[in-house]
């Protein structure tokens, strides 16, 4: 895992653009900083993956991921139930990278996401693999699936609260066999540990 400090490098030049002000750039890297947090790694040049984020343990969690995400000036999208797009909540969740869920679509979460990438210009879609902030024997295979069937990689990112860490790991592209490429991930998830606990 490379430990360069991403607050100091410059983003790629295919990395889906944030769009944030300098002013808030500026604002969370003064928050993770005077926080104690890093972020380290290596923020790959592709236009369109999905992104995983484990261990998903706490609240927490979202609040330093936004922090780094804004910091670091790229963004995101996931789907989100649609009956929490109410306003006042749906504009803000909507700026955040939300996009409602249909949950009538035929095509399910998974094709809704592949379809959502395949037409985007550029796109990281995030998704949490656990699925739940307990702690989970098996993780869910969706994100690779939709990685798969939209032909982008995984770029693995992770929460490590002992040492105030959130890191970014090297592309994963998946291959035709699930169970192989999901017990790589989770090998390499494994050093890390979230606020309440560890990826198993």
């Amino acid at each position: 895992m490379s430990h360069t400090d991403l607050l100091s490098q410059p983003a790629p030049p295919e990395m889906p653009p944030g769009g944030h002000s300098a002013f808030l750039q500026g604002l969370a890297r003064r928050i993770l900083r005077a926080t104690g947090w890093k972020v380290v790694g290596t923020l790959p040049n592709v236009p369109k993956a999905v992104m995983i984020v484990a261990p998903h343990s706490s609240n927490w969690d979202g609040f330093w991921g936004f922090a780094a995400k804004i910091a670091l000036n790229f963004e995101v999208r996931v789907l989100g139930k649609a009956q929490l797009f109410w306003w006042p909540l749906g504009p803000v969740l909507k700026k955040l990278g939300a996009i409602p869920l249909d949950r009538s679509s035929p095509q399910g979460t998974i094709g809704q996401a592949v379809r959502l990438i395949r037409r985007s210009e550029r796109m990281w879609y995030v998704i949490t693999p656990e699925g739940t902030r307990k702690r989970v024997e098996h993780w869910k295979n969706g994100f690779w699936k939709i990685a798969r069937d939209a032909g982008v990689p995984i770029i693995p990112a992770y929460f490590d609260y002992p040492s105030k860490t959130i890191g970014v790991g090297e592309l994963f592209w998946p291959t035709e066999d699930l169970q192989a490429d999901m017990a790589a991930i989770r090998t390499w998830y494994r050093p890390w540990r979230g606020k309440n606990r560890d990826t198993l």
